[in-house]
């Protein structure tokens, strides 16, 4: 009974916590609801989206929202492993100094570390980036650190592509959502952010926020007791794993998309983790929505999200891949019948 109580009363934080990012950044709420079901199932988000639609902006929000510590990198082609470990100078006294980079200056303390154009970065920091994410933690000075509350935040350059480096599917693989960010289509809020004046000063305006509504170095705790109460049935978890194997041979399940030959499109489907992390968000969803058990709907609401980056198609239709992924993750979900 206590834990019901404890996972309520957190609840009723979230709910609080997207009322106040909401505030912050105008029309983003189902970016910033997805975020939030990141936040609890405890995994790293991709950003995609244009210049200037508020991707930090909301970063910094979701900081603020967090309590902890917050950094930020930007992508560059001279940028090397060391640069996110330590930075050297010459310090007042003309001397050689060694300073703890941006992963390591908080330690335990470092709640969000957003990668800015993360793909103009070269692969040998995609790689050391990989590991942060996958074990929260990095060797450096001869001992080992760790980041039990750390979650990183990444995005993707899409318009320039020189100087730019593909992100590898491991890394890709990592994030437990790839995310577009867009500038809202409503009018009245188009006219909000380009006239008043309270959305010019970012800075101010992130002070607005109170800060540690959600406390970071709790949220680990409540999300594992997410996992743990939020129950799938047999009947749905039949429906989960037809959805993965929609993934992998969608021929075998009448899936057809225009100008594409089915026997040729599937590089890979979405791998175990992958899956296990979808699972994971939708049990967010559903304890999110109030409820202690599955629904299809939960499965929804994050799939395409959750999976699409997550499927790997042959070289002839990767170009297409914006195009290809969407349509295929759409026709996944209404051949497969729901329970």
């Amino acid at each position: 009974m206590l834990k019901d109580s404890l996972l309520a009363d957190w609840r009723l934080r979230a709910l609080d916590f997207e009322r106040e990012i909401n505030q912050t950044v105008l029309g983003l709420d189902y970016a910033v609801r997805r975020i939030t079901l990141a936040i609890f199932a405890r995994g790293h988000l991709m950003l995609e989206g244009d210049v200037g639609v508020g991707k930090t902006t909301l970063l910094r929000a979701v900081a603020c929202g967090l309590g902890g510590a917050y950094e930020r990198i930007e992508g560059t082609i001279d940028l090397m492993p060391n640069d996110l470990v330590y930075h050297t100078y010459i310090n007042e006294f003309g001397k050689p100094q060694v300073d703890p980079g941006p992963v390591l200056k908080h330690g335990e303390a470092l709640s969000v570390f957003f990668f800015n154009e993360v793909n103009r970065a070269r692969p040998q920091v995609h790689s050391l980036l990989l590991r942060v994410m996958a074990e929260r933690s990095i060797t450096a000075f001869n001992r080992e650190y760790f980041f039990p509350h750390l979650l990183v935040f990444a995005d993707r350059n899409r318009v320039e592509k020189e100087e730019t480096f593909e992100i590898p599917s491991a890394a890709r693989d990592r994030f437990i959502m790839e995310l577009h960010i867009e500038t809202p289509d409503d009018p009245a809020l188009q006219r909000q952010l380009m006239f008043d004046a309270k959305f010019h000063d970012v800075d101010r305006l992130i002070d607005s926020i109170r800060p540690g509504i959600l406390p970071y170095a709790q949220i680990g705790e409540i999300g594992r007791a997410i996992q743990h109460e939020i129950q799938a049935s047999l009947t749905l978890q039949d429906y989960a794993l037809a959805l993965w194997q929609a993934t992998r041979k969608p021929k075998d399940f009448g899936i057809k998309l225009d100008g594409v030959d089915m026997d040729r499109l599937i590089l890979a489907g979405a791998s175990a983790r992958g899956m296990s992390l979808m699972m994971r968000t939708a049990r967010a969803h559903a304890w999110l929505s109030g409820r202690g058990y599955l629904m299809p709907e939960d499965i929804h609401a994050v799939f395409r999200e959750t999976v699409s980056h997550r499927v790997f198609f042959t070289p002839v239709y990767e170009m297409r891949r914006e195009a290809i992924a969407l349509e295929l993750i759409t026709q996944i979900l209404e051949k497969i019948a729901a329970p």
